[in-house]
């Protein structure tokens, strides 16, 4: 019973230090004004996009991200303000909303991880073989 009653003090949470990580987690704000959204259709074109987070602030930048080969959106985007404020703004009010008919979701965007090129094995290994990635073993 001791033993009980140890344990759940060790492992109960004071409700000051809980409501203190809500309020952080609540709280958040962002570092940067540049917006990640998520959930876009695939007909939202940018000018439409644009003018949906327009009423939130000065808009900087508002694009679209498209698949290269073929032009199409790959469902998501990017959205700059002038000031924090404007984008914490526009975050909290379109944050799950419905978008031409699919419910977006508002984050606030990471910068991009470098990502090595990939080292070509033209050549031949230690083993004197050399791989293709699309037959497999090559003499």
């Amino acid at each position: 019973m001791a033993l009980a009653s140890r344990l759940r003090r060790v492992f109960t949470v004071p409700s000051t230090l809980s409501s203190q990580f809500a309020s952080i987690r609540l709280n958040s704000t962002l570092t940067s004004p540049k917006l990640f959204i998520s959930g876009l259709s695939r007909e939202t074109t940018d000018g439409q996009f644009k003018e949906a987070f327009n009423p939130f602030g000065q808009i900087v930048d508002a694009k679209i991200v498209r698949d290269r080969a073929t032009g199409r959106s790959k469902g998501f985007g990017f959205v700059t303000y002038t000031s924090i404020e404007e984008a914490e703004k526009a975050r909290e009010e379109m944050n799950a909303k419905f978008l031409h008919g699919w419910v977006i979701f508002v984050d606030p965007a990471k910068p991009r991880e470098f990502k090595p090129t990939p080292r070509s094995e033209s050549g031949p290994s230690e083993t004197g073989f050399r791989t293709s990635k699309t037959v497999g073993w090559c003499g």
